[in-house]
């Protein structure tokens, strides 16, 4: 039976039980809910994030605490109430194989979708049922893929780099070009979108205060786009969802039985919503209309969302006034025309998989190429003969590693080395 996590207890500011209530629940709270939908991450991942860094706690109670206060002050004058709103996007294509390698129109198709849906153009706007289409707002939030990078060079703002990893999991490794991923752009300028193969889930996010070099949204590539994925997932609305996270938006359960999402026109609900349904459904006492699981916060299909609402709007604009945590993109670059314009080099997927040794055989040295996983750097290789005896290690300092055998007797050898991760190498030479 999973724990129901109380949010709108962790997150009240100045509380010990803020702080308390992380350290006691499990990151586990909703794995049988997430795992049965295959659709969000960003619940479990945010909550490991807290109990990991638990500094993230207070920043996040801070910024409850503005957004509360714009939101109740509509009438505050540091806020870009009337302007359209345009954040800078790079997208990080990591593949393993050709399909994960999604082209720039599949990367267009999905800004396209975001900027649809978030500014309410979408032609399914008409199925919004009437009792709450007077709520449906246009955010008036556009998305553009970067054109300058932060060093002020031309860019088309998709980065693509092959990777050795065949999949990720919701851990932000896929960040962090020591991990085989790609490093965050500044995220102070810059909304950073990583599409792979993510195991499990369609999609998570980051959360406004956590830490700068994990803030973004990871997509699986088969949900990234606009009729790419399975069915359910074919209309780029997995995206809209995660980046409502990414600004600030919860799930409308509020992660609990009839819980808090913080805004005030999306009805209490009992948990999330399975498939696509055509009837009203009441749970916690939200007759006569029921659950708003035409929202792009529910799991819905993404056939059946096409709404946020004024609330969520408000929620979600609130995060760039002035001494917001993202003001700071109103003031990016990203959009600006280049200073330097560069002539990108061909995108070159390997020649191989695995590290590859040569010349073989060889007489005096071989090198192994570690070019495609950098992870091998700082291990050591174990040579060993046909009998198993070992005669020499070498710790891998290159990516182009050579080893000297100058000394060997001529003969068979095996060269091994081993990870943390438990992923091992082993590749047979002869010696001339």
């Amino acid at each position: 039976m999973a724990i129901i996590i109380d949010h709108a207890n962790v997150l009240k500011p100045g509380t010990m039980k803020a702080k308390l209530t992380i350290a006691l629940f499990t990151v586990f709270a909703f794995t049988s809910q997430l795992s049965a939908q295959q659709k969000c991450a960003s619940t479990a991942y945010q909550q490991e994030e807290m109990m990991r860094n638990p500094s993230i706690i207070d920043r996040i109670a801070a910024i409850e605490r503005f957004t509360s206060q714009k939101t109740e002050n509509r009438g505050a004058t540091n806020r870009p109430e009337d302007a359209v709103i345009k954040i800078p996007v790079i997208v990080h294509v990591i593949y393993h194989t050709q399909a994960e390698k999604i082209s720039d129109a599949q990367v267009r198709s999905q800004i396209d979708a975001l900027n649809k849906y978030f500014r309410r153009r979408n032609a399914d706007t008409t199925n919004t049922p009437a009792h709450f289409r007077q709520l449906a707002a246009d955010c008036e939030i556009e998305f553009q893929l970067a054109i300058s990078d932060p060093n002020k060079r031309s860019t088309s703002g998709i980065v693509r780099k092959y990777t050795p990893i065949t999949k990720w999991k919701a851990d932000d490794l896929v960040k962090f070009s020591s991990e085989m991923g790609d490093d965050a752009w500044d995220p102070k300028s810059y909304l950073n979108i990583w599409v792979c193969n993510l195991d499990r889930f369609a999609g998570y996010s980051s959360m406004p205060g956590g830490e700068e070099n994990k803030d973004g949204v990871v997509i699986s590539y088969s949900a990234f786009g606009t009729s790419s994925g399975p069915s359910g997932y074919d209309m780029g609305k997995t995206a809209v969802h995660e980046v409502g996270h990414w600004l600030n938006l919860k799930h409308l359960w509020g992660d609990a039985n009839c819980g808090d999402d913080g805004v005030s026109d999306t009805p209490k609900q009992a948990s999330y919503t399975v498939g696509c349904p055509t009837t009203i459904r009441v749970t916690c006492g939200n007759s006569p209309y029921g659950d708003m699981y035409m929202n792009y916060m529910d799991y819905t299909n993404d056939n059946c969302i096409n709404m946020f609402t004024y609330g969520q709007k408000a929620r979600m604009r609130a995060l760039f006034a002035i001494g917001a945590v993202r003001n700071s993109i109103l003031q990016s670059k990203g959009l600006d025309a280049p200073q330097t314009f560069e002539t990108p080099l061909p995108e070159e997927d390997p020649k191989w998989l695995h590290p590859q040794l040569y010349p073989n055989p060889a007489s005096n040295e071989v090198s192994i190429d570690f070019t495609y996983d950098i992870r091998w750097i700082g291990k050591t290789i174990f040579v060993t003969n046909l009998q198993g005896q070992n005669v020499m290690n070498v710790m891998i300092t290159s990516k182009n590693q050579r080893i000297d055998i100058s000394r060997l007797q001529a003969g068979i050898y095996f060269i091994a080395a081993k990870k943390e991760n438990g992923e091992s190498m082993k590749q047979r030479f002869i010696k001339l």
